[in-house]
């Protein structure tokens, strides 16, 4: 087996042709609808949107980024302008128990002009019935009804008065009220005078006065009647005389709304309910005192006769598209506000608030599933109300009994909607696991796709994209030049030249840059050179941590050879990732062996500073060197990996070639080239599997040899599988055009050790007498060794014997 050749230069960046475009810039592009690439995922949305049934709801799953809410909210807006409106929802009081606010369906619009004509009717009230109160009509009736209980109660006392004249005795009024008195020659009789009259005279006069007062009682009683029946007289007067200020106003409005039985219902209490308290609308505003109108929640109101619209929909056309951002509980099913009064909270159905589930009625809803999962009892609150196909507005120390309080109890609000959920994939799944409901209610999922794929058509349709995009948000025309290098930026964040990223967000602001940088260029539209000045201006903001680590290495504090040659020594690659930026340097890996019991000792993971893959790697490779080398033999070695200067979590099994490499040269005695640097994964069968951020560890090692100067001698070996993500800088290219760089794919370990030690990999039976020519020989020659010293040692059973003998030998 020879050493691979290192790779062609056209293999290292695979460029995108600006050639194959047969426009000039992108303003001679037509726009494009959506989003392209992302079929499955429409489809989705047309289904969940176009089926009328119950629970096909839309959960959108995807990473960040790719354009989810700006395509989800482009389909579903498309769709709900042709729907037809929704209906108005309004609160109105219960007059028989206002703490049960009632809830009205009205057409669209018509809650709007409901609140109007109620608030024209109390005000016309407010004229019309103190007018009727003030008029000669009104007065006349008063007076006459007035009049005749007068009469009545003159009439009455009069005959009394005449009945006790009659009989000596005379009627007096007093401030005290009425008494009885004997009179002589028409004057009332002192206490001596009456003393002198004979006895019988004055028996006689007591029980006339007895008798009277007993009448005089009874006649007392009949004028507290009368009072009661003088006043249910004018009370029904005013019913009248309210009834014809009101009737005619209300019987309009019915008239109006008669269609709707609810509001006629409504209208008929409102009007019940200004004819038992007409006073309310009698009291000027000049008769109320401060404190009376700070009191005003315990004193009849004319805010009883208020509509509240809770949802109007009279405005745009169409079926709403609600987004809610902060999807609280209260945010979501509505709340009920309370004022401050004298030190209370007092509320009424005028404060009943809509939620988004309110103002989606109808249409559809869209959430943030992450923002919804974690504000508290939202979305239990959420599937209440759609299993239950209803919102009903209770406050959380109402739901939970944490308030014991008297508050307002709104009739609920039936509910129809579709609610699309956006969120990623890892919380659809756990919700599909772990809650019984969600399978229930969202049965349909949108999977966007992370990568498109990189061709002719998908390329054209992706500089339509562009062309829409630049347009949309004012930008210059890009250049095709320009786009080319777009869609080449794209393959560079997917990870594979056969892939452009979906990651819309992050090619619009990449746009965004390069427009800035055109614009203060003075230049007519954006050229290749502002999209690279922008990619290099990106690369620089987040490159402070990228700088420190290679200064580190530069000055000698990180210990990173790139020349010369040592055993068990290799330069692995290490990723750091920033979030949105990624990049990697040198790490040193180092491996000593020595005869033991055939275990591997990975220090990262006895510290605890390594992952289980990492792990799962030095296991596997650990495997691979007992079946190749042992055989039948005791597997009698000890060895220890580690990454020399790493004091953080070290994961992933990227380095396990690398690791692998380090032992082989450690137990062969045979240098390594430090010009070079690996990665790859490795399995028990010895061949190397692909592993990620390959351009940024080729970049990593470059950029250190670069700054040490680049000699010929270096190069980095990457797995086969990872030539066709390879998307260089252009720096990197060209180094390696000049022959100062090179790239190297591997598919095993043994091409992987011959391009390290420049000694042929060879087999295991390669090892004979004296020194074997290859490298796999001069592994097996040494744990063959160690294998016969591991055969020489005492066992732990023959060493206690040993002691014991000599112990008996001492004894003696």
């Amino acid at each position: 087996m020879s050493a691979p050749s290192a790779l062609p230069v056209a293999e290292l960046a695979h460029r995108c042709d600006a050639g194959q475009f047969t426009f000039a810039t992108t303003e001679q592009l037509e726009d494009i609808g959506v989003i392209p690439g992302q079929d499955r995922a429409i489809d989705a949305i047309e289904l969940a949107v176009g089926i009328e049934r119950d629970g096909y709801n839309l959960f959108v799953m995807g990473p960040a980024g790719c354009g989810r809410h700006t395509l989800v909210r482009q389909r579903i807006e498309a769709r709900a302008k042709d729907a037809p409106r929704p209906s108005d929802w309004v609160y109105v009081n219960n007059f028989p128990h206002p703490h049960q606010p009632i809830a009205i369906e009205l057409p669209p619009g018509r809650g709007a002009g409901l609140r109007s004509d109620m608030a024209r009717l109390v005000e016309e009230l407010r004229s019309n019935i103190p007018a009727v109160f003030e008029g000669d009509e009104y007065r006349s009736k008063v007076d006459s009804i007035d009049a005749e209980f007068k009469e009545r109660h003159e009439k009455a006392f009069s005959s009394l008065g005449d009945e006790s004249m009659g009989q000596g005795v005379a009627l007096l009024r007093t401030p005290a009220g009425f008494s009885f008195a004997p009179v002589k020659n028409g004057e009332v009789m002192g206490a001596d005078e009456f003393a002198k009259l004979p006895e019988a005279e004055q028996q006689r006069l007591k029980s006339a006065i007895e008798a009277l007062q007993t009448k005089l009682e009874r006649l007392i009683r009949d004028t507290m009647r009368w009072r009661k029946e003088r006043l249910e007289r004018i009370r029904e007067l005013n019913r009248e005389m309210t009834l014809f200020a009101v009737g005619h106003l209300v019987d309009e409005l019915k008239q109006r709304y008669g269609t709707w039985p609810l509001v006629v219902e409504y209208l008929d209490a409102v009007q019940r309910d200004v004819i038992e308290n007409d006073d309310d609308f009698r009291k000027s505003e000049e008769e109320s005192s401060p404190i009376a109108q700070l009191m005003q929640h315990e004193e009849p109101s004319l805010r009883r006769y208020q509509v509240n619209v809770l949802v109007d929909n009279g405005a745009p056309d169409g079926s709403p598209v609600v987004y809610a951002d902060h999807p609280t509980l209260q945010n979501l099913v509505g709340r009920i506000d309370h004022i401050s009064r004298l030190g209370t909270l007092v509320t009424d159905f005028t404060q009943i608030k809509a939620g988004a589930l309110h103002r989606a009625n109808g249409g559809y809803l869209l959430l943030d599933a992450i923002k919804l999962l974690t504000q508290p009892f939202a979305w239990e609150g959420l599937k209440r109300a759609l299993l239950r196909h209803q919102v009903r507005i209770e406050s959380l120390g109402e739901a939970y009994g944490l308030v014991s309080t008297l508050s307002l109890e709104p009739e609920p609000i039936p509910l129809k909607l579709k609610v699309v959920l956006v969120g990623e994939r890892l919380l659809f799944y756990l919700l599909r696991a772990y809650d019984p409901d969600f399978g229930r209610l969202f049965r349909v999922a949108a999977d966007f796709e992370e990568h498109l794929e990189r061709t002719p058509d998908t390329s054209l349709l992706f500089a339509r994209f562009i062309a829409t995009r630049a347009r949309s948000d004012k930008l210059l025309p890009l250049e095709r030049e320009a786009v080319a290098r777009v869609v080449d930026f794209g393959s560079r964040a997917a990870g594979d030249t056969r892939k452009i990223t979906a990651n819309v967000e992050r090619m619009v602001e990449l746009l965004h840059e390069a427009d800035y940088r055109a614009r203060q260029a003075g230049s007519a539209v954006i050229g290749a050179a502002a999209i690279q000045g922008a990619i290099e201006a990106q690369r620089h903001r987040a490159g402070r941590l990228r700088g420190q680590v290679q200064e580190a290495i530069l000055r000698g504090k990180v210990l990173i050879d790139t020349a010369g040659a040592a055993v068990g020594q290799v330069n692995g690659l290490s990723v750091f990732d920033l979030g949105d930026f990624a990049f990697a340097e040198p790490v040193r890996i180092t491996a000593t062996t020595r005869l033991g019991e055939g275990q591997v000792i990975d220090i990262q993971r006895e510290v605890e500073l390594g992952g289980a893959i990492h792990s799962k790697g030095v296991m596997i490779l650990s495997a691979f060197l007992a079946a190749r080398f042992s055989g039948n033999l005791p597997h009698a070695l000890a060895a220890s990996l580690v990454f020399e200067q790493t004091y953080g979590h070290v994961d992933g099994d990227s380095a396990s070639l690398a690791e692998l490499c380090a032992l082989l040269s450690s137990l062969a005695d045979v240098p390594i080239l430090q010009g070079y640097a690996v990665t790859g994964s490795i399995n028990q069968l010895g061949e190397v599997q692909p592993i990620g951020a390959v351009n940024e560890k080729i970049e990593g090692f470059f950029d250190i040899c670069q700054a040490r100067g680049l000699s010929g001698e270096h190069g980095v070996l990457i797995p086969a599988a990872n030539v066709d993500q390879l998307m260089l800088r252009d720096e990197v290219v060209a180094a390696a055009a000049e022959g100062k760089f090179r790239v190297y794919a591997v598919r095993t370990v043994d091409e992987a050790i011959e391009l390290l030690t420049g000694l042929p990999a060879g087999l295991p039976e390669d090892a004979g007498g004296g020194v074997p020519p290859s490298l796999n020989g001069r592994v097996a020659a040494r744990l063959r060794d160690l294998a016969a010293l591991h055969r020489e040692q005492p066992r732990p059973g023959q060493v206690r014997r040993i002691a014991r003998a000599r112990g008996k030998r001492n004894a003696r």
